[in-house]
């Protein structure tokens, strides 16, 4: 694995950085900058420049309409977008759902779908997890029932994340209840508009909206909308939760949370010198960074895997664990830096133009807000201890 980038690599990089600084609106950098929350009009911004110049779908193959990147070019734009505080790419439409469309899809559905989630015009929601049905995905109960050319939805899912702005699911759902549990899903995609839906929000432990329960009520799903063949949506899952488990990695943004850490260390005082200069402190800051670094390559093997014509499998565990974790101890050490002054709540401050002071340093009040919210990092995409049954598994074969 050859880590020097070519003169073709540094201009790439350049051109990523021209594109961003272009297009990215400030009031949209500002907010990923100072953690404020976005709103669905900021991503929809943001994702439609990226599609207009070729780009939102960067993970696609040619033939399916991406610009066919190096895995290479892949790591710079990620990488830069981070640097650039662009927000983070949705991807239940561009990393999840659309690759099942156009890898297991029939060519009507490609035609239908593939082009709403290259512009950015169709927002996608996930509808995996169920009430009682998390990590155990193949216990899930929500029922799909075949009448005519129809199937008939009942149940609901939940920890939906964004769904009361979704345009479209795509489901899990259970269409032969006598089979054994994983042959008997199926994989649907559902307007959310269709009569019978109700989403009821979830409010986060740092104040926020971003996650849902919804529910399904005699929900009249067109027969066409089945992805491949009725019964074999686990296999689309895996494929899906595979692809889903590499981003939630998350490098770029922890290197950025790290460079924001030493930025804190240098402005907090204690007992009249820097944080930094603390020897304690600067130890566990240290360490923080060795292990982004260490993941970071650990990543970039998996990428290196795939460029020679892999799949992420099941070895993808590693990062989704590591991954989870480091954002969860970058935003400890946030908390750890700031010291009192994460205690006050102002929720007011997470919301741009909000006319109100600080108590404290500028960047305290996030630190407690973020904190709650990483607690879920280790749970979704397959919780952490079932992705170390994988790992024992398929990985270690124990």
């Amino acid at each position: 694995m050859d880590l020097a980038f070519t003169p073709e690599d540094i201009a790439f990089r350049d051109e990523v950085r021209a594109f961003v600084k272009a297009n990215l609106p400030p009031d949209i950098a500002d907010k990923v900058a100072n953690g404020k929350h976005l709103v669905r009009d900021d991503f929809m911004r943001w994702q439609q420049a990226l599609g207009r110049k070729g780009w939102l779908v960067y993970t696609w193959p040619k033939k399916h309409g991406g610009p066919g990147w190096t895995v290479t070019q892949r790591y710079i734009f990620e990488n830069v977008c981070a640097d650039m505080n662009a927000p983070g790419i949705i991807p239940f439409g561009t990393k999840m759902v659309g690759p099942v469309i156009y890898t297991f899809g029939n060519d009507e559905q490609k035609a239908r779908f593939l082009p709403g989630i290259r512009e950015s015009s169709v927002w996608w929601c996930q509808g995996y997890s169920e009430p009682g049905s998390g990590s155990d995905l193949a216990s899930l109960r929500t029922r799909a029932v075949r009448e005519g050319d129809h199937y008939v939805v009942n149940g609901s899912k939940t920890w939906n994340t964004m769904g009361h702005w979704a345009d479209w699911i795509f489901c899990l759902v259970r269409t032969d209840p006598g089979a054994k549990p994983q042959e008997g899903i199926s994989f649907l995609l559902i307007d959310m508009k269709t009569p019978g839906i109700t989403v009821k929000p979830i409010i986060m432990a740092d104040g926020g909206h971003e996650v849902n329960e919804v529910f399904f009520d005699n929900v009249k799903v067109p027969a066409e909308n089945l992805v491949g063949k009725e019964g074999e949506g686990w296999t689309y899952a895996k494929f899906l939760l595979a692809n889903e488990r590499l981003g939630i990695a998350a490098v770029p943004q922890s290197k950025r949370g790290v460079d924001a850490l030493k930025q804190i260390a240098r402005s907090e005082t204690q007992d009249g010198k820097p944080l930094i200069e603390d020897q304690d402190f600067r130890n566990k800051l240290a360490d923080l960074e060795i292990q982004v670094t260490a993941l970071e390559y650990t990543e970039l093997r998996a990428l290196s895997a795939m460029a020679a014509g892999g799949a992420p499998g099941p070895e993808v565990s590693f990062l989704k664990i590591r991954g989870s974790e480091i954002q969860q101890r970058i935003s400890e050490l946030a908390v750890e830096a700031v010291g009192y002054y994460a205690m006050p709540y102002q929720p007011a401050l997470l919301w741009h133009g909000a006319n109100e002071e600080p108590i404290g340093p500028e960047h305290a009040h996030i630190a407690a807000p973020r904190y709650f919210n990483v607690r879920k990092t280790t749970i979704y995409g397959g919780s952490n201890e079932i992705q170390r049954n994988v790992i024992s598994k398929m990985v270690l074969g124990l």
